[in-house]
């Protein structure tokens, strides 16, 4: 596994390039294009234009979208995971050269199209296959897929390791303690903390929450997401995801890692040492920042967002996150302790709930009842077995979605 150490050790170490390299523009796959990470990217790559090329990018479903992205960035490949969208896909990028292409291995092979780095922000498992496919092959990724380390942390870990694949955090928080971590011995880090904005729901009472509605749960205070994502914040479902994540991109045990609330979204992750240091990552609310990070790493970059003005903001608050009122974040604390397919399954539980929710099929409270029944179900079949690879993550994933689609119905 490629843990906090190695990191440190190897990522955060400037390496000495020759001048010809450093003058040649980096190449780029963009993976999941079309949604939130894909268009702030667009706004970084603007801020410095004359540093990248895009090999490649990718979607989902939305092919006119995609191909508006791709003409916009001057791509050389554009895939659309959905064959429905090929369509509308290649009558977008009519007479720009660009070419087109649909379905998975699409996708598979716009990650592997030549590049120095591959952004991996296709959202939920289905970012998994292909983010895998470029960890294997060697590729630098800038991970902004929680679900790829969620649903097979120790199997991509140990896929980066063999090919000597550098896996660079794209989420805000994990970024944040990437950056914090520095060179420092990861052995002396006490506790690893991420914080959450609270959401909407922040000062809420159990009762209103679990009444919410779609809108309410999308009316998020301090971030522009997916609908998703955004969902996933309300309950903080996504901090649990992000432990979890966090357990395996940095070698912390889940004794060691803790959420706080902390509601203007200024620092986004923590680390206390054994000598008492507590360091903090610091930035405004704007996902161009962990962007531009990784974007030009080892470089600095413009993202186009300024530091924030700690002196305007007065204050920072911090609370401990409330269990009983969020009970998504205890099923992802006691699936990560739990460990085997118990985070693939929460994962894959998840995802179909959150779903149902936005349809307008369940409540919001519903959420969190359907992952727990799932998981309480799977754990009496012994279903929640440790994925040793990718297919057999996709396995327990495929089969956790069916178990929580049949208590829908």
């Amino acid at each position: 596994m490629v843990t906090a150490r190695a990191i440190a050790s190897s990522a955060l170490a400037r390496p000495q390039r020759p001048a010809a390299r450093e003058a040649a523009p980096k190449r780029l796959a963009i993976l999941g294009a079309t949604g939130s990470i894909g268009g702030s990217c667009a706004r970084v790559i603007a801020e410095s234009e004359e540093r990248f090329e895009v090999a490649s990018v990718a979607a989902g479903r939305d092919g006119k979208a995609l191909a508006r992205y791709a003409v916009e960035l001057g791509a050389e490949f554009a895939a659309v995971a959905d064959p429905a969208g090929y369509q509308d896909l290649k009558e977008g990028l009519e007479g720009s050269g660009v070419e087109a292409a649909a379905g998975p291995d699409a996708v598979r092979e716009a990650a592997l199209r030549p590049a120095d780095l591959v952004v991996s922000a296709i959202v939920g498992a289905a970012g998994l296959a292909p983010t895998f496919a470029a960890i294997a092959a060697g590729r630098t990724v800038a991970l902004a897929n929680k679900e790829t380390l969620v649903c097979a942390g120790a199997a991509v870990m140990e896929a980066a390791r063999r090919a000597n694949s550098l896996l660079l955090p794209m989420d805000s928080e994990h970024n944040a303690l990437f950056q914090a971590i520095g060179a420092r011995d990861p052995e002396s880090i006490v506790t690893m903390t991420i914080t959450a904005s609270g959401g909407p729901f922040r000062e809420w009472s159990a009762e209103r929450i679990a009444a919410a509605t779609r809108e309410e749960a999308l009316a998020h205070p301090n971030w522009v997401m997916g609908p998703k994502v955004t969902i996933d914040s309300a309950g903080l479902m996504n901090k649990g995801l992000e432990l979890i994540e966090a357990h395996f991109l940095f070698g912390v045990p889940p004794e060691k890692l803790d959420v706080v609330v902390h509601p203007q979204s200024i620092v986004h992750g923590l680390i206390a040492f054994a000598d008492g240091s507590l360091i903090a990552g610091m930035a405004s609310p704007d996902m161009r920042t962990p962007i531009a990070h990784c974007l030009g790493f080892p470089d600095r970059i413009a993202s186009g967002v300024p530091p924030p003005d700690l002196a305007a903001l007065g204050r920072l608050t911090f609370e401990r996150a409330d269990l009983s009122r969020f009970p998504a974040l205890g099923l992802a604390m006691d699936a990560l302790k739990a460990g085997g397919g118990a985070p693939t399954a929460l994962n894959a539980a998840n995802e179909v709930a959150v779903a149902a929710f936005l349809d307008r099929r369940i409540g919001f409270g519903d959420i969190a009842r359907l992952v727990a029944k799932t998981l309480a179900m799977m754990e009496r079949a012994s279903e929640l077995f440790a994925p040793r690879d990718v297919a057999q993550a996709l396995s327990i994933h495929h089969m956790a979605g069916e178990r929580t689609k049949r208590l829908l119905a």
